[in-house]
């Protein structure tokens, strides 16, 4: 693989990042201070063809691979922790499924919309009982006539308060070794039945939208079932291994922003008559930062390019999230020590990355849940 930026991928990152610092940046502690989700920004996003990077034009979209779009969740991640967070999640989570595995109908329908960023996704995943242990599910789905009844409830769903659809994992029936089968059902945002509560008082990431889903008796159209019925839990876990490489840009991203902050801090602050950058501790700490931040992003490309190639990129997608969202919480911290004082102070700006950034060890699979995935793709 070439770890030289195509034209076409460096001028996304030009792109990106001049609406970034533009329009996102400025407003990033406002939004974080009030859990403000910035649904004018994604307007603009959508206006510049970000949310419709990674799909091909016939569905709306720009017909860029997974190193642009890669590019992009770190640029917007780098200005505001919270709207790359839900930016990756409107393409990874609430499209991508529908591109990977829905008929050409439901591509028309929903991914379309989407695509051009005049409608935004979520994906239903996650319930009270059911986290890591996704196979755990309890939503249940049962087939009525032509319609599939839906109950149960989801948690820390990103973006449902905004979505025009939710694709819902539910459990449908038994397989024939009495294991359960679960499948993706889209679900419209305005069924009846289909409750969305966004009222989360998060510790990070709080420009993002994150909401618990209730379904009683909702009923929808069997047709809105995503492919296979029987392959709901093989296509959330290939929806994950996308999504991990998202997750892993938007740690790159808001770990360079503590870096950049961290950096010019140590070049401005003077103490014992020079300034700290000039000690050997801060030195080491800055090399770490940077050494680490790099091969992060170094491995967020390989598991994009594998991806792009129609490789496996499941270990790969793996070794992105866990490494960047554990090198990024290290960097953020250390962002806040070379600060002293003022990192703990709100007017910096650190303290906000090292909140945002813990997310990212937990969400789209916990840094235990990463290793428990590449312990397997070993042959362990």
């Amino acid at each position: 693989m070439n770890f030289e930026l195509t034209k076409e991928q460096q001028m996304i990152k030009e792109m990106v990042r001049e609406f970034a610092e533009k329009e996102i940046a400025p407003n990033a502690a406002k939004w974080d201070e009030e859990a403000y989700f910035p649904v004018e920004a994604f307007k603009k996003m959508g206006e510049l063809g970000l949310l419709g990077i990674p799909f091909p034009e016939q569905y709306g979209g720009a017909g860029g691979d997974t190193i642009s779009y890669a590019i992009a969740v770190e640029e917007i991640g780098r200005a505001c922790g919270g709207t790359g967070l839900s930016y990756a999640a409107a393409v990874s989570l609430g499209a991508s499924p529908i591109y990977y595995f829905g008929t050409e109908e439901q591509k028309q329908q929903w991914l379309v919309p989407m695509a051009k960023g005049e409608t935004l996704g979520a994906f239903g995943l996650t319930e009270p009982n059911a986290g890591s242990d996704a196979g755990g599910t309890r939503t249940r789905a049962v087939l009525d006539g032509d319609e599939y009844v839906i109950n149960g409830e989801k948690c820390w769903i990103t973006n449902a308060g905004h979505a025009r659809q939710v694709i819902v994992t539910a459990v449908t029936g038994k397989d024939e070794r009495g294991k359960n089968i679960i499948s993706a059902i889209i679900v419209p945002t305005n069924t009846p039945g289909f409750t969305i509560r966004c009222n989360y008082d998060k510790m990070g990431v709080r420009a993002s939208n994150t909401c618990e889903l209730v379904f009683e008796n909702v009923r929808v159209p069997k047709e809105n079932v995503l492919g296979d019925p029987t392959k709901g839990f093989k296509q959330f876990l290939y929806t994950l291994d996308g999504g991990r490489i998202s997750i892993a840009a938007l740690a790159v991203g808001i770990a360079q922003a503590a870096f950049e902050k961290a950096l010019q801090y140590a070049k401005e602050r003077t103490q014992f008559g020079q300034s700290i950058s000039k000690f050997q501790a801060i030195q080491f700490k800055l090399a770490d930062m940077a050494m680490e931040i790099e091969l992060a992003r170094n491995m967020v490309h390989k598991a994009a390019w594998l991806k792009d190639q129609g490789k496996p990129f499941t270990k790969e997608a793996a070794y992105a999230k866990l490494f960047a969202s554990e090198a990024g919480f290290r960097a953020c911290n250390q962002a806040i020590q070379i600060h002293g004082g003022y990192g703990y102070m709100k007017e910096y700006g650190v303290e906000r990355h090292l909140r945002d950034i813990k997310l990212m060890e937990i969400g789209e699979g916990t840094s235990e849940i990463q290793r428990l995935v590449i312990a397997r793709q070993l042959g362990c």
